[in-house]
C-alpha cells in the first residue's frame, strides 16, 4: 500500500545516477514541486525520461538550467533553448525518440514486453543501429522496452492506498510512467480517505504506487 510521505521524505529517495521518468506534457501534468525539491536537493548525474524539458523558467526545465540531467530521453526540446544549448556543446547527452513510439516503449515495459514493432522511422537516421523485422511484407523497427529507477508524476486526486485520478490532459504520460519504474512517487493535488473514489474513476490502481506526497497550496501575494 501506498505511504503518505513529505516531499523532503519522497526525495530523499532519488539518488545520484538513477533513471527518473517525469509526467507531463510542456508542464500540463508536471509534478512541479517534487521536480522544485530534487533541483534543491543538488541530485546530479541523472537519467531523464520524459516528454520534453519544459518551458524555460518552470520546474520541469530547472533540472537542465540547475545541471541535474546527464542523459535525456525525450520527444522534443524546442520550448526549452537551454536544453538545446547544452546538447549542441556536448554537455548534454540528447536522445530524441518519436513521441509515439517513446509512450509504447514504456508501456511495454510496464507491462513485461519484449518490445514493439513500429514503421516509425523506417528510412531515417531513427532506425540506425535498431533490429529490422519483416512481419506480413511490411518492415518494423524493433523498439525496445523502456524503465526507470524512479517516477515522478502528478495527480488530480488519490486515496491513502494510492488509486489515482488525473484531470483531463493532465493525465497525458503519467499512468504508463506508473508502470514502468521501480519505485513511483505522486504528487497529489487531493488525498482522500479509502472508499471516497468511485472505483469507476480510477484510472491508476494503487499496486503500482509507493509514496503519495501532498501538493502545497500556491502562495497568493498580498495585495493588500
Amino acid at each position: 500500500m501506498a505511504q503518505v510521505v513529505s516531499l523532503e521524505e519522497a526525495i530523499s529517495k532519488v539518488q545520484n545516477g538513477m533513471t527518473v521518468m517525469v509526467g507531463g506534457f510542456i508542464g500540463c501534468g508536471a509534478p512541479d514541486q517534487l521536480l522544485e525539491e530534487v533541483c534543491q536537493k543538488g541530485t546530479k548525474d541523472l537519467k531523464l525520461i520524459a516528454n520534453d524539458t519544459g518551458i524555460l523558467g518552470d520546474a520541469m526545465s530547472q533540472l537542465i538550467v540547475k545541471r541535474c540531467v546527464s542523459k535525456l530521453i525525450a520527444t522534443h526540446i524546442g520550448t526549452n533553448k537551454e536544453t538545446g544549448r547544452q546538447m549542441s556543446a556536448s554537455e548534454l547527452d540528447v536522445k530524441l525518440v518519436p513521441q509515439g513510439t517513446l509512450v509504447e516503449q514504456i508501456r511495454a515495459a510496464g507491462a513485461g514486453l519484449g518490445g514493439i514493432l513500429t514503421p516509425t522511422g523506417i528510412g531515417t537516421i531513427v532506425e540506425d543501429g535498431k533490429q529490422k523485422l519483416v512481419v506480413n511484407g511490411t518492415e518494423y523497427l524493433l523498439e525496445l522496452p523502456i524503465r526507470a529507477n524512479v517516477a515522478l508524476l502528478n495527480a488530480y486526486k488519490a486515496d491513502k492506498a494510492g488509486n489515482l485520478v488525473y484531470r483531463r490532459a493532465a493525465r497525458n504520460f503519467n499512468p504508463v510512467m506508473a508502470m514502468a519504474a521501480d519505485l513511483v512517487i505522486v504528487q497529489v493535488d487531493n488525498i482522500v480517505e479509502v472508499g471516497e473514489i468511485d472505483p469507476d474513476e480510477v484510472m491508476t490502481p494503487g499496486i503500482f504506487i509507493d509514496y503519495l506526497v501532498q501538493k502545497k497550496p500556491l502562495e497568493v501575494p498580498d495585495v493588500g
